[in-house]
């Protein structure tokens, strides 16, 4: 078959990326090697925040401050598309506004967190520092100091991802999966892609939306493949918390937590710097009790009885960063690596920077996120 753009991969990444190249006006073909809103997805606790997993100070540190705060403001562009998208296509994801507040761990001590909100605010963010005292008479958290900042998402992203994939598909899109794809070979004018089952599919592009399992030939780099584990609580009598703001950690491994459905704590953390599938599940039961025994040290007075508990692999980079662009030395080919913890907003970053790169129109903040910027 021939069409437009291929995107292999039918995750949040894939879907955002059907939605956006097909509203374009593209002919886009999507495959997966698994089911649509399998993988990654599903495991997803969907806190979805533009604070990115190095604090501004530190990455301003690595990478200067200009282009620091370019990339925050950037994730705080791409999170508020991803609303407004999402409202737009009248998703119904349970979509809703909350609150994060970033709380003192052994990455930024109360004084760092201080610097690290005059930071934000000197960004153009609007934040909160509260000491511990403030933090304390707020939120009943004991010990801590902390930053608040506005209007974050919290999502179902099985059924986000849904929908973007429906969107596309009215457009005309098309889906096709199990469908494994075992090599990809560019030519003068695009690719030519040759799935497992021998059919051939010839594109103007191709994307390379797949998760954590990379395609061949995409940079590797300053990239790690780790295993994170979560669950969710049983419903709790009452708000577990003032203002039901997310809250997670300056701290390396950190925990974060969000309210669910039914007034459910959904809780992850303890993650480890390993990918494989069995060795991660065997520990499900061990890593629950963990989790269990943080978010009690936190919260004393919520119930910590478990209900669900699931564990699933994610990316890390070493500033936080995703990586997002042409993929080197292979003409047409394009990849998404959503890697970091708000990986969702990087997806619906990735949605506007390849559209516009297939397109051949400059994006102003590509530089930040392609194969070939520096890394330190």
């Amino acid at each position: 078959m021939s069409t437009e753009v291929v995107v292999v991969g039918a995750g949040i990444s894939g879907a955002l990326l059907a939605d956006t190249l097909t509203d374009a006006g593209y002919d886009v073909v999507v495959v997966d090697r698994r089911h649509p809103v399998s993988g990654s997805t599903p495991a997803s606790t969907a806190l979805l925040q533009y604070d990115i997993d190095l604090p501004l100070i530190h990455l301003a540190k690595r990478l200067g401050e200009e282009k620091a705060r370019r990339i925050w403001r950037r994730s705080r562009l791409a999170l508020d598309a991803l609303r407004e998208r999402a409202r737009h296509l009248h998703i119904d994801a349970e979509c809703e506004n909350r609150d994060s507040l970033y709380l003192q761990g052994n990455v930024l001590n109360a004084g760092e967190l201080r610097r690290e909100a005059e930071a934000r605010r000197h960004a153009g963010f609007e934040v909160t520092f509260l000491s511990a005292a403030q933090l304390k008479g707020r939120f009943g958290i004991a010990g801590r100091a902390g930053i608040l900042s506005y209007d974050n998402l919290s999502a179902d992203p099985r059924r986000l991802a849904a929908g973007f994939l429906k969107a596309a598909a009215g457009r005309g899109a098309a889906l096709y999966s199990p469908v494994d794809v075992t090599a990809c070979t560019s030519t003068r004018d695009g690719v030519r892609l040759t799935t497992a089952h021998g059919v051939s599919i010839r594109a103007r592009a191709v994307v390379f939306a797949t998760g954590y399992e990379l395609a061949t030939g995409v940079p590797r780099r300053g990239h790690t493949v780790n295993s994170t584990w979560a669950l969710a609580t049983r419903p709790q009598r009452s708000a577990p918390w003032p203002e039901g703001c997310f809250i997670w950690e300056a701290a390396d491994p950190y925990l974060y937590l969000r309210v669910g459905p039914d007034r459910r704590i959904i809780c992850g953390g303890e993650d480890e710097p390993f990918a494989d599938a069995r060795s991660r599940d065997a520990l499900l039961s061990a890593k629950t009790a963990a989790l269990r025994v943080k978010l009690a040290a936190l919260l004393p007075w919520v119930d910590t009885r478990v209900d669900f508990a699931w564990c699933g692999t994610f990316g890390g980079s070493t500033t936080g960063t995703p990586s997002i662009g042409p993929v080197p030395g292979q003409r047409h080919c394009y990849a998404v690596l959503g890697y970091g913890g708000n990986g969702i907003t990087f997806s619906a970053l990735a949605a506007q920077l390849i559209t516009s790169q297939i397109g051949g129109r400059r994006d102003p903040d590509s530089d930040l996120f392609s194969f070939g910027r520096p890394r330190r």
